[in-house]
């Protein structure tokens, strides 16, 4: 497999919901990108505000786009400020490096796309993210 389907997107974002309301979570915001950061689906709980689409696009495109998690460019992100500000304003507002969006890939270890969720902590974001592949059967990177 080379690319990302839709049902694979589609359950990415089914068991991360899951995952969220057996949690206990606050509604949830969840993006599956492909591997060009083209938005596959995205899925807002009931009671989601209207920023969670923003949120957990922005950390699944930087995720995908620089091929780490969105967890990985947080700590980036502060030791090198002066780069992710510039990052930041060159993509448009796409581009958010906080936890909450991790890689999504195949057994082979090939990028097919990334997931990231908005609504609760970031480590609330990253887990349901990281429970939506693997119920697709993909790994979590």
């Amino acid at each position: 497999m080379n690319s990302l389907s839709l049902a694979q997107a589609q359950q990415i974002i089914a068991g991360a919901l899951a995952h969220s309301k057996a949690s206990g979570f606050k509604p949830m915001g969840v993006v599956v990108l492909d591997d060009s950061g083209q938005i596959k689906a995205f899925a807002r709980e009931d009671g989601a505000s209207m920023f969670r689409f923003d949120v957990a696009r922005g950390k699944a495109w930087g995720a995908v786009g620089m091929s780490v998690s969105s967890r990985v460019l947080a700590q980036r992100a502060k030791e090198n400020q002066n780069f992710f500000l510039t990052l930041a304003a060159t993509a448009e507002g796409k581009f958010l490096p906080q936890p909450g969006a991790v890689l999504i890939k195949n057994a082979e270890g090939q990028i097919l796309g990334a997931v990231g969720a908005s609504g609760g902590t970031g480590d609330e974001d990253e887990e349901i993210c990281m429970a939506g592949v693997k119920s697709a059967g993909l790994i979590a990177g």
